[in-house]
Protein backbone atom coordinates (compact mmCIF):
# COMPACT_ATOMS: atom_id res chain seq x y z
CA UNK A 1 0.00 0.00 0.00
CA UNK A 2 1.14 3.53 -0.58
CA UNK A 3 0.12 7.13 -0.28
CA UNK A 4 -1.68 8.60 -3.24
CA UNK A 5 -3.06 11.90 -4.45
CA UNK A 6 -6.33 11.94 -6.36
CA UNK A 7 -8.45 14.55 -8.11
CA UNK A 8 -7.61 16.67 -11.14
CA UNK A 9 -4.19 15.03 -11.00
CA UNK A 10 -3.42 11.57 -9.71
CA UNK A 11 -0.33 9.71 -8.68
CA UNK A 12 1.57 7.97 -5.93
CA UNK A 13 4.01 9.64 -3.58
CA UNK A 14 7.52 8.18 -3.72
CA UNK A 15 7.96 5.83 -0.78
CA UNK A 16 10.43 7.10 1.80
CA UNK A 17 11.24 10.10 -0.41
CA UNK A 18 8.19 12.33 -0.71
CA UNK A 19 5.95 13.64 2.06
CA UNK A 20 2.18 13.83 1.66
CA UNK A 21 2.35 17.62 2.04
CA UNK A 22 4.93 17.99 -0.73
CA UNK A 23 2.56 20.26 -2.67
CA UNK A 24 3.11 22.88 0.06
CA UNK A 25 6.41 23.61 -1.73
CA UNK A 26 4.42 25.20 -4.56
CA UNK A 27 2.76 28.00 -2.62
CA UNK A 28 -0.51 26.44 -1.44
CA UNK A 29 -0.78 24.73 1.92
CA UNK A 30 -2.92 21.64 2.26
CA UNK A 31 -5.97 21.87 4.49
CA UNK A 32 -7.01 18.88 6.57
CA UNK A 33 -10.13 17.27 5.15
CA UNK A 34 -12.93 17.11 7.74
CA UNK A 35 -15.87 14.70 7.57
CA UNK A 36 -19.49 15.42 8.54
CA UNK A 37 -18.69 14.56 12.20
CA UNK A 38 -15.90 17.12 12.38
CA UNK A 39 -13.21 14.42 12.31
CA UNK A 40 -10.08 14.55 10.17
CA UNK A 41 -10.24 12.05 7.33
CA UNK A 42 -6.51 11.58 6.80
CA UNK A 43 -6.42 13.64 3.62
CA UNK A 44 -5.06 17.06 2.76
CA UNK A 45 -7.09 19.16 0.31
CA UNK A 46 -5.25 21.29 -2.25
CA UNK A 47 -6.57 23.89 -4.65
CA UNK A 48 -4.28 25.72 -7.08
CA UNK A 49 -5.42 28.38 -9.52
CA UNK A 50 -3.82 30.60 -12.14
CA UNK A 51 -2.76 33.17 -9.55
CA UNK A 52 -0.55 30.43 -8.03
CA UNK A 53 1.45 29.90 -11.24
CA UNK A 54 4.39 32.11 -10.12
CA UNK A 55 4.69 30.13 -6.86
CA UNK A 56 4.42 26.82 -8.68
CA UNK A 57 7.12 27.94 -11.12
CA UNK A 58 9.32 29.11 -8.24
CA UNK A 59 9.04 25.67 -6.63
CA UNK A 60 9.94 24.01 -9.93
CA UNK A 61 12.90 26.36 -10.40
CA UNK A 62 14.15 25.61 -6.87
CA UNK A 63 14.11 21.91 -7.69
CA UNK A 64 15.94 22.45 -10.98
CA UNK A 65 18.54 24.62 -9.28
CA UNK A 66 19.10 22.09 -6.49
CA UNK A 67 19.38 19.18 -8.94
CA UNK A 68 21.67 20.97 -11.39
CA UNK A 69 23.35 18.51 -13.76
CA UNK A 70 22.02 15.62 -11.70
CA UNK A 71 18.59 16.12 -13.28
CA UNK A 72 19.84 14.77 -16.60
CA UNK A 73 21.53 11.87 -14.82
CA UNK A 74 18.30 10.97 -13.05
CA UNK A 75 16.27 11.34 -16.26
CA UNK A 76 18.54 8.82 -17.99
CA UNK A 77 18.55 6.51 -14.98
CA UNK A 78 14.77 6.41 -14.63
CA UNK A 79 14.32 5.99 -18.40
CA UNK A 80 16.16 2.67 -17.97
CA UNK A 81 14.84 1.54 -14.56
CA UNK A 82 11.34 1.09 -13.16
CA UNK A 83 12.64 0.36 -9.68
CA UNK A 84 15.79 1.34 -7.87
CA UNK A 85 17.68 1.38 -4.63
CA UNK A 86 20.16 3.95 -3.37
CA UNK A 87 23.14 1.75 -4.17
CA UNK A 88 22.14 1.49 -7.83
CA UNK A 89 22.11 5.28 -8.02
CA UNK A 90 25.49 5.51 -6.32
CA UNK A 91 27.00 2.89 -8.63
CA UNK A 92 25.49 4.06 -11.92
CA UNK A 93 25.45 7.82 -11.45
CA UNK A 94 28.45 8.32 -9.21
CA UNK A 95 26.44 10.33 -6.69
CA UNK A 96 27.69 10.12 -3.09
CA UNK A 97 25.34 7.96 -0.99
CA UNK A 98 24.75 10.74 1.56
CA UNK A 99 23.34 12.99 -1.25
CA UNK A 100 20.98 10.47 -2.85
CA UNK A 101 17.96 10.95 -0.57
CA UNK A 102 17.82 14.74 -0.87
CA UNK A 103 18.37 14.65 -4.63
CA UNK A 104 15.58 12.08 -5.05
CA UNK A 105 13.30 14.24 -2.92
CA UNK A 106 13.82 17.20 -5.25
CA UNK A 107 13.53 15.03 -8.35
CA UNK A 108 10.17 13.61 -7.22
CA UNK A 109 9.01 17.10 -6.21
CA UNK A 110 9.99 18.50 -9.61
CA UNK A 111 7.75 16.03 -11.42
CA UNK A 112 4.90 16.67 -8.98
CA UNK A 113 5.22 20.43 -9.51
CA UNK A 114 5.22 20.03 -13.28
CA UNK A 115 2.07 17.95 -13.01
CA UNK A 116 0.37 20.66 -10.93
CA UNK A 117 1.51 23.42 -13.31
CA UNK A 118 0.31 21.56 -16.39
CA UNK A 119 -3.08 20.99 -14.77
CA UNK A 120 -3.49 24.68 -13.84
CA UNK A 121 -2.40 25.83 -17.30
CA UNK A 122 -4.80 23.43 -19.05
CA UNK A 123 -7.84 23.67 -16.75
CA UNK A 124 -7.40 27.03 -15.04
CA UNK A 125 -7.20 25.33 -11.64
CA UNK A 126 -6.09 22.10 -10.01
CA UNK A 127 -7.84 20.42 -7.09
CA UNK A 128 -6.70 17.19 -5.43
CA UNK A 129 -6.51 15.32 -2.16
CA UNK A 130 -3.31 13.88 -0.72
CA UNK A 131 -3.48 10.78 1.48
CA UNK A 132 -1.52 11.41 4.71
CA UNK A 133 -1.40 7.76 5.81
Amino acid sequence: MGRYYIGDIEGKFWFSVQNSDDADNFGVYGENDIDENGEETGYLNYYFEKSNIPDIQNGINECLEFLGQNKQKFDGFFDKHESYNDQMIVDELGIPKNNVRELLEHYARLHFGKQILECVEEKGSCRFQANKK
